[in-house]
Formats: C-alpha cells, sequence, structure tokens
C-alpha cells in the first residue's frame, strides 16, 4: 500500500518515466533468454510476434482511442474528428520514419534492408528496426500517463499501468525474439542481448516525451493518444502481421495474436 501511495503521488511525468523503463527492463528480461537457449524455432517466434500484435491492437483501441473518442465528446468538433485525425497522423508519421530511417526487418536479406540506404552493418540494421517498432509503445505509455494530468474520468491511473503491464508483457518474448535472431547471425550471446536490450531504451525516451507533450497541451491530448494509437497499429499491419505470417506457422501466430488481444484488453478492463 506505500508503495502504491508512494507512485500515486509522483508526477505523471515521473510515473511514465516508470512505466517504461518497466517496459524496456521486461524487453531486457526477454532479451537475457539468449543466455538459456541455443536456438528458438520459428513456430515459437512466429507466435511471440502473433502475441505482441493482439496486444498492441487491443491497446490501441481500449487504451489508446476509446479515451479519446470520449474526451472529445464535450468539445466543439465531432468526437470522432480528434481520433481520426491523430490516428492517421501517428500512422503517416511512422511510415515517414520508414521510409527514412536504415532498418532491416527479422530474417530478411541485406537486399530488402528498407529506408535510406546506407553501408551499416546488418545488426545495426535489425536493432533499428526493432526501435522503429518500440517508440509507438513507449509513446503512448507516455501519453497515458500524461492524461491523467488532464483530471478526466477517462483518463485514470490504473488504466495507464494496466497499458505499461500490458507493453511490458508482450514486450518479454519480444526481447527474445530480438536476441535470438541476432545470435543466429554468429553475434555471441552478451552482444546479442546487449542490442536486444538496447533496442528498448527508445521507451523511457518516448515515454517522457509523450507525458510532458499533453501535460504542456492538455487540448492535443485526444489527439496525442490517437496518434499513439495509429502508429502502433502501422507497426502491426506493416512488420510483425507480415513476419509472423510468412514463417509456415500461420496458425500458431494468429492464435498468438488472440491470447495477446485478450491478455491486453483483460488488464485494460479489470485495472482500468
Amino acid at each position: 500500500m506505500d508503495i502504491v501511495n508512494w507512485f500515486t503521488g509522483l508526477s505523471p511525468v515521473v510515473q511514465a518515466l516508470i512505466g517504461t523503463i518497466f517496459t524496456w527492463f521486461m524487453t531486457a528480461a526477454g532479451a537475457a533468454g539468449v543466455f538459456m537457449t541455443r536456438e528458438l524455432s520459428r513456430k515459437t517466434l512466429d507466435a511471440m510476434l502473433g502475441f505482441a500484435a493482439g496486444v498492441m491492437i487491443a491497446a490501441s483501441f481500449w487504451s489508446l482511442l476509446a479515451p479519446a473518442i470520449e474526451m472529445s465528446e464535450s468539445g466543439s468538433l465531432p468526437a470522432w474528428v480528434p481520433a481520426l485525425v491523430g490516428f492517421l497522423g501517428g500512422a503517416f508519421f511512422l511510415r515517414l520514419i520508414d521510409l527514412i530511417l536504415p532498418h532491416l526487418h527479422i530474417d530478411m536479406p541485406m537486399s530488402e534492408a528498407e529506408g535510406i540506404h546506407t553501408h551499416w552493418h546488418r545488426t545495426t540494421l535489425l536493432v533499428l528496426a526493432i526501435t522503429l517498432h518500440n517508440f509507438p509503445e513507449g509513446l503512448a505509455v507516455g501519453v497515458a500517463f500524461g492524461a491523467i494530468a488532464a483530471d478526466l474520468p477517462s483518463a485514470s491511473l490504473a488504466g495507464a499501468v494496466a497499458l505499461a503491464l500490458g507493453i511490458g508483457i508482450q514486450n518479454l518474448p519480444e526481447g527474445l525474439a530480438v536476441s535470438m535472431p541476432l545470435r543466429r547471425e554468429k553475434i555471441s550471446r552478451l552482444k546479442s542481448f546487449w542490442y536486444g536490450q538496447l533496442s528498448g531504451l527508445v521507451e523511457p525516451i518516448a515515454g517522457v516525451l509523450g507525458a510532458t507533450l499533453v501535460i504542456i497541451a492538455q487540448p492535443i491530448l485526444p489527439y496525442a493518444l490517437a496518434f499513439a494509437a495509429g502508429a502502433m497499429i502501422f507497426v502491426v499491419i506493416e512488420e510483425l502481421v507480415p513476419e509472423s505470417q510468412t514463417g509456415g506457422h500461420s496458425h500458431a501466430a494468429t492464435l498468438g495474436a488472440i491470447l495477446g488481444f485478450a491478455v491486453m484488453m483483460t488488464l485494460d478492463v479489470a485495472l482500468g
């Protein structure tokens, strides 16, 4: 109880920092699995990617879009306008970054590298791909905690904590899904772990940024929530779903997505 009271008394920005440090820690914990297993089957990887997709889809609606619409109901614009504008803005922003940032998706040849052409090492491009994926997750958690400062019924501490828990849970298998492919690239276990956890460090940065922005400019809050949702859905459709479905284990990936959605929905409804 003392810990709960202590956490409740912190500023939303500090809460966002702690929440996203937790999600980074879960990424690092998952990446540490590279020390305990020699190989990760493609079926397991596909199921993990599907699980991450399910969590992000559920979080996009239950934790971000639904509160954004509810917050907009008392505004001068139709309630759907801020959600639509923010959602499209988030998706287009991620698409722009996707076009610019050099990166390479898991198990893809170097010829399939995306973004501006560089001569960077394959390992760097693989880590950047996951870093691009993790940014909207950290942003979503940060915006959720920042929304608490608006003192709106639809923005609760329990809901923000539920989102951080959900993102953290899906980061656990995701961290392993990063470090193991790096290990297959003949990279040492220590370096595979290092790069795996490094991909999650962007989340605390994005979390603090998101919380700070919505506190400074509270009128943009519905747009910011929807922006984070659009960015996450872009990642799901652009990366997670295709990667999980092309390894020959589409049923495992689909079941993983269903489970991930169910877990995140349960956390949000039960805690939020």
